[in-house]
């Protein structure tokens, strides 16, 4: 048995202490993967893949510092497959090529490739669809990962032959377990209060990867006795610019979640998701529009005054820019949270389309065309037509829809905000409405009306 030399024990030790942390804290079995319980836990769907042996191509959806490229190392280890890694913002055609053929031939001699792509949503469709034979031939078991929606950046036909798998942003509990590995294998406590200690968890947001660089940092910088305040970690650690794409699915996520914050009343959560869009980049601009469109559809006349208030804040930021004018957009915020809500002209107007798409092209009744020539005269055009304002109450109660179509309600204002008023006032139309129609019906039939002079335009040519 050989004796070690006196300079190899250090030699490895120092190898292992360059290793960058995270990299020094890279799970080597399930176990050690933490925040993903749902999928890795006793039931979970890919932990009982790995115990059987036998692994089905998938993807990893996920935020960054998930876990999803240690998580597919340790699935080739455990299926004793031989893993190939790529990413999609390094690697063409040629690559895929060269690891299909490789793998093709390690298939010959009885074993398998795990092909790992990350980032696989930025290959394009036609590359997409080049993994297709080989995914359905057994060439390669490929797990690809990404952080984008797989239905919209991935191909029908790949989504249909790999199952996907949500992997979770990491909770604060995960992060913590995260913490305690390192000090455990550094044999020494993070130089932070308790209260600074809850900043790192916060300014990491999720991820893993980024915590552990965090901690990096604050053990490279700190001197043995040191214990840091929230304001002493802030100074050396660089604060993480919110995860925001403004034109993929956060984007969209956090709209939404103004809008339905905006929607159910709580003014409070709007306020944190606005603000939250305007850290992360989004354009001032866009979401003045949007705040618009939901004065119109979801407030709208239950408070007329909240689209002239959205038009305002508009105009006062093209006026301020930021970040004065972002003040404009905040009290926009509030006022439509804390306005009365209705969709009733929306709903109003989609009734009406339906109507008009089902109706056809219905004339409009004859009584209520104007008639300029002698023929049109002739044909009925403006006959017992009645001028409203020459009518009691400057109503005649006529009829307006078309002749071979019943009458409809297609705006129907609830009890709320101005539509009370609203609905007072059609109330009293069709009270009015209903008398016309019985003192008609009472009498010959014939309306009784006073006609209204005819506007020059609408006299017979000479």
């Amino acid at each position: 048995m050989g004796t070690m030399k006196k300079d190899e024990a250090p030699s490895l030790f120092a190898a292992f202490a360059d290793r960058p942390l995270a990299d020094r804290l890279r799970p080597s079995a399930l176990a050690e993967i933490v925040g993903q319980d749902h999928l890795l836990g006793e039931d979970g769907p890919i932990r009982r893949m790995a115990d059987s042996g036998k692994l089905t191509s998938f993807v990893l959806w996920g935020p960054p510092g998930c876990g999803k490229t240690t998580l597919a190392r340790i699935l080739a280890t455990r299926t004793s497959m031989h893993f190939v890694a790529l990413s999609a913002v390094f690697s063409g055609m040629a690559d895929l090529r060269k690891a299909f053929d490789e793998a093709a031939k390690r298939r010959e001699y009885g074993e398998g490739t795990l092909l790992f792509v990350d980032e696989i949503h930025r290959f394009n469709r036609a590359q997409q669809d080049g993994f297709l034979p080989y995914v359905e031939n057994g060439t390669v078991t490929l797990v690809g990962a990404t952080t984008e929606n797989p239905s919209f950046e991935l191909n029908s036909a790949l989504l249909s032959r790999c199952k996907v798998f949500v992997m979770h942003a990491l909770d604060a509990a995960a992060l913590d377990s995260i913490i305690e590995r390192a000090e455990s294998l550094l044999q020494r406590k993070l130089p932070l209060t308790p209260e600074a200690r809850a900043t790192l968890v916060d300014l990491a947001d999720g991820d893993g990867r980024y915590l552990i660089n965090l901690m990096e940092s604050v053990f490279d910088l700190c001197r043995p006795d040191d214990v840091l305040d929230t304001e002493a970690l802030l100074k050396i650690v660089q604060q993480r610019a919110p995860v925001y794409d403004k034109d993929r699915e956060g984007h969209y996520n956090l709209i939404s979640a103004l809008h339905k914050s905006l929607r159910g009343s709580d003014t409070d959560a709007a306020l944190y998701w606005a603000a939250r869009m305007l850290q992360g980049g989004e354009d001032p601009l866009y979401l003045l529009r949007r705040l618009t469109r939901f004065a119109m559809e979801d407030i709208s006349l239950a408070d007329p005054a909240a689209l002239q208030m959205a038009i305002a804040a508009w105009d006062t930021y093209e006026r301020l820019g930021s970040p004065e004018g972002e003040l404009a957009i905040a009290e926009l915020v509030i006022y439509l949270g804390c306005a009365p809500k209705s969709n009733s002209a929306y709903t109003a107007w989609g009734a009406a389309q339906k109507a008009a798409r089902e109706h056809g092209s219905l004339m409009p009744p004859a009584h209520i065309l104007n008639a300029p020539t002698r023929l049109m005269k002739e044909l009925g055009y403006g006959k017992d037509y009645a001028y409203d304002h020459d009518a009691p109450d400057a109503f005649s109660g006529q009829n307006y829809f078309p002749d071979k179509m019943p009458r409809r309600q297609f705006y129907k204002p609830p009890e709320r905000g101005f539509e009370r008023e609203i609905n007072k006032r059609l109330a009293y139309w069709d009270k009015l409405r209903r008398q016309r129609a019985e003192e008609d019906s009472g009498g010959s039939g014939t309306r009784r009306s006073r006609k209204k002079p005819p506007a020059p335009e609408e006299r017979e040519p000479s």
